[in-house]
């Protein structure tokens, strides 16, 4: 099975089974799929999956392209697309405590990759820790001026994954941002760290809500963060509370601006000084990705693309992972399978609206804790089982070798005459 994309451990002969025996010519295959957060990394899933399929079908090329929607796991996507370097600050976790956070340096060193979550993350605090309203966003801003002290003024910041609802002043403060409560609240910006002015800044963000109200970073996000109904008030009003001093003080009104409500109101913070920048910019977290990996490269080349995350439901229109990608295969032509440890009706149409399949990866009925503890075995088996459908061949099928039978590639989604994953033969409309 030939295989690449930077990532160790998935070739032939090195821990992936082959068999032999399965119809049809070698196609390309490109495994581009989120991390099953709390569970397997996106570098994980690939693999997995890559396995399973060369089980079946081992004279296959898999061309791995782990992604991130621009929350946890995005430092170890980009990483594997190869091109960057570790890189280590001293920090504090959403509460203060003292930790180090890992980040990204370009092979140029040019450029940054820094990730919300590696200081801030929910992932840095147990079940019983959640507090919202005191977890603060503060140790992201050591790691952003760590990367300034290390000449790097283009950065790229993935806010996803967020244990916070601050509307970023933990970042902001650590950068200089001043602030005073009494008699009322008043934002200082004459201490902002000054090297701002040279820094290219864009924020990978994968989700469109506002800073306030019902769609707000306290509503929608605020409850899996440990907040309460009565938190959740409490939150937004703090969070108008802030606002109304940091748009005065600025003079921008970006609570609003579509994603100012993503990592607990982070983008809104970070948006409010967009003016002190160099340049400022809000990106889809999938797609910068994306372009670390030079996936427009990888789809263009694949005659079928699998792509998958934890969950495909209802948050997937509003721009995940799986949706970026099979966004992408459709642009290009090529068939999409998306793999989710579930799968639910609202994800399988956002899907097929595009022209993509949604498969899920479970086997049986079980628990979320479950599937979680399960690993990377239900993936290469879901992976094997899409490999054995896509060799299918029924008795009235041309011979094989006959390219039309295992043609992947989409010419219109939707269009009832032309195939997605199979040609009208192979699939019996003659």
């Amino acid at each position: 099975m030939p295989a690449d994309g930077g990532v160790p451990n998935a070739r032939a002969g090195d821990g992936v089974p082959a068999a032999s025996g399965v119809p049809g010519r070698p196609l390309t295959v490109l495994i581009a799929p989120d991390s099953f957060k709390g569970s397997l990394t996106s570098v994980q899933v690939a693999r997995a999956l890559a396995t399973g399929w060369a089980r079946a079908r081992p004279d296959d090329r898999l061309v791995l392209a782990p992604l991130a929607d621009g929350g946890e796991g995005t430092l170890v996507a980009i990483q594997a697309a190869g091109g960057w370097t570790w890189q280590e600050a001293t920090a504090h976790d959403p509460l203060g405590r003292p930790l180090i956070a890992q980040w990204l340096r370009s092979a140029d060193g040019t450029r940054a990759v820094v990730e919300l979550a590696a200081a801030s993350g929910l992932s840095r605090l147990a079940p019983a820790e959640r507090n919202p309203a005191a977890a603060s966003t503060y140790g992201t801003g050591e790691v952003l001026r760590a990367v300034l002290d290390a000449g790097v003024r283009r950065i790229d910041l993935g806010v996803g994954g967020s244990a916070t609802t601050d509307g970023g002043l933990g970042i902001l403060a650590a950068l200089g941002l001043g602030m005073t409560i009494e008699p009322e609240v008043v934002v200082h910006l004459d201490e902002l760290d000054p090297r701002l002015a040279d820094v290219a800044l864009r924020i990978a963000c994968d989700v469109t809500n506002p800073l306030l109200g019902p769609r707000g970073a306290a509503a929608v996000y605020g409850p899996q963060k440990g907040a309460s109904p009565a938190d959740v008030r409490q939150l937004d009003a703090a969070l108008a509370r802030w606002a109304d001093a940091l748009e005065s003080a600025t003079g921008r009104r970006e609570r609003d601006t579509p994603g100012a409500g993503a990592a607990g109101g982070t983008t809104f913070g970070l948006a409010c000084l967009r003016d002190r920048f160099a340049g400022f910019e809000i990106v889809p977290g999938v797609e910068l990705v994306m372009e670390a990996a030079d996936f427009a490269a990888k789809v263009a080349g694949a005659d079928l693309v699998l792509t998958g995350e934890g969950r495909i439901d209802g948050q997937t229109a509003y721009g995940k992972t799986a949706l970026g990608v099979a966004r992408r295969a459709a642009a290009a032509g090529v068939g999409c399978i998306a793999v989710g440890g579930g799968v639910e009706p609202d994800g399988i149409a956002a899907l097929a609206a595009v022209g993509a399949i949604a498969v899920p990866v479970t086997e049986r009925p079980q628990s979320v804790e479950e599937a979680m503890a399960a690993g990377a075995a239900p993936l290469e088996r879901c992976g094997e089982r899409l490999a054995r459908l896509i060799g299918l061949r029924g008795p009235r099928d041309p011979p094989a070798g006959d390219p039309s039978v295992h043609r992947v590639r989409t010419v219109a989604a939707g269009d009832p005459t032309r195939g997605d994953l199979a040609s009208r033969d192979a699939r019996g409309d003659r």
